[in-house]
């Protein structure tokens, strides 16, 4: 597949350009205000909070040189055009997740999350110390910009579903909402995929224009109210095992920033990936008691035969991303080879723990 690659300089000549009032940042005594555009729905509890949060953090530690503006999605640009808007020049900044700008190249999901991928420690150790903030740095090079993580959500739900999922037969024909890689694994077996916004899913459902969905894991899910429409929630998320969000800005811009307000800017985001991640590991056990306990949900596992069918799927279309172009080789290759690499430690650690962990033996209830 032949990525489409638009440049700065494409973008801008494709029509996209700001008014000349909004692309330039407010200036008074060395003080600038970031526009901040959003994937997200307004203070929706996880991305939405976060990206606040991260807004208000800047600001507190530049003492207001920088003050950040936050636009939830559909207030200056839709969910879906974060991208465009900051390499435009329409906002200076994005919080938002890279699996949505597979327009621009598919291997910017290496950059939200792969299926049956890195889980979320690994993946911060590929980006930290393995080479893929690098890579990362190049691909989005190619388009005037530069991103880092702002959090990352940890192994996720597989999603909610009208009835149980017993087989690959009980997936083919549903109207599912998903995103990503994961989005074109599932069309390999047979679901018709609909990528929409966050804050479209719930309307989509109640119409019944979608049969089934995937957001994120129980506390944004619980937030969103899907429970009301459907009652089945099946696990585990093999096609997110880590999903990361992603700040960014334009390169010139950043580069123009006074030296201690860069390192300022780089700070917030690594605070924020850890704040946003352990928020929601929180949360996330809150939520889930709610959902069975006061609404009656029914947790699932997905069984090992749609596993395995979602597993091979996976590997076809992870493996094709390194058939687009050079980067994108680069960058499945570097990631292939640090999941390879992280598996038998990963095995004896956290997940030998886990299968230990869930022996039957004596402990405090």
């Amino acid at each position: 597949m032949t990525r489409l690659t638009l440049s700065r300089r494409g973008l801008l000549a494709a029509g996209a350009l700001a008014p000349a009032a909004l692309a330039t940042p407010a200036l008074s005594q060395n003080r600038q205000e970031l526009r901040m555009v959003t994937s997200w729905p307004k203070n929706l509890p996880g991305v939405g909070t976060a990206a606040e949060r991260f807004a208000e953090r800047l600001t507190t530690m530049s003492d207001g040189r920088l003050t950040v503006r936050v636009f939830a999605a559909g207030e200056l640009v839709p969910a879906f055009e974060t991208f465009d808007a900051v390499a435009t020049g329409t906002a200076d900044i994005a919080h938002t997740a890279s699996f949505y700008h597979l327009s621009k190249s598919r291997a910017a999901a290496f950059f939200t999350g792969v299926p049956f991928g890195l889980v979320t420690d690994e993946y911060n150790a590929w980006i930290k110390f393995g080479g893929g903030q690098e890579l990362w740095d190049e691909l989005y090079g190619e388009f005037g910009l530069r991103a880092w993580n702002v959090g990352n959500s940890g192994t996720q739900m597989a999603g909610w579903f009208a009835n149980p999922i017993n087989s690959v037969d009980d997936m083919q024909g549903l109207r599912f909402r998903s995103a990503g890689l994961g989005g074109e694994v599932l069309r390999q077996v047979g679901v018709n995929v609909v990528n929409l916004p966050g804050g479209e899913i719930f309307a989509a459902l109640q119409a019944g224009t979608i049969d089934g969905t995937k957001w994120v894991a129980p506390w944004s899910d619980l937030a969103f109210g899907f429970h009301r429409v459907l009652s089945n929630y099946h696990y585990p998320g093999v096609l997110d095992p880590g999903a990361a969000i992603e700040l960014i800005i334009g390169r010139e811009r950043f580069d123009e920033m006074p030296a201690d307000l860069q390192q300022m800017l780089v700070v917030a985001c690594n605070s924020e990936n850890e704040m946003y991640q352990i928020e929601t590991r929180a949360n996330n056990a809150a939520s889930l008691r709610v959902l069975t306990e006061e609404h009656g949900v029914n947790i699932a596992p997905l069984p090992d035969d749609v596993i395995i069918a979602l597993g091979n799927a996976a590997g076809e279309v992870v493996a094709s991303l390194g058939d687009d172009d050079d980067i994108s080789r680069r960058i499945l290759e570097s990631y292939v080879a640090f999941r390879n690499n992280a598996l038998p430690w990963s095995g004896h650690g956290e997940f030998g723990y886990g299968r230990a962990r869930a022996l039957d033996y004596n402990y405090p209830s």
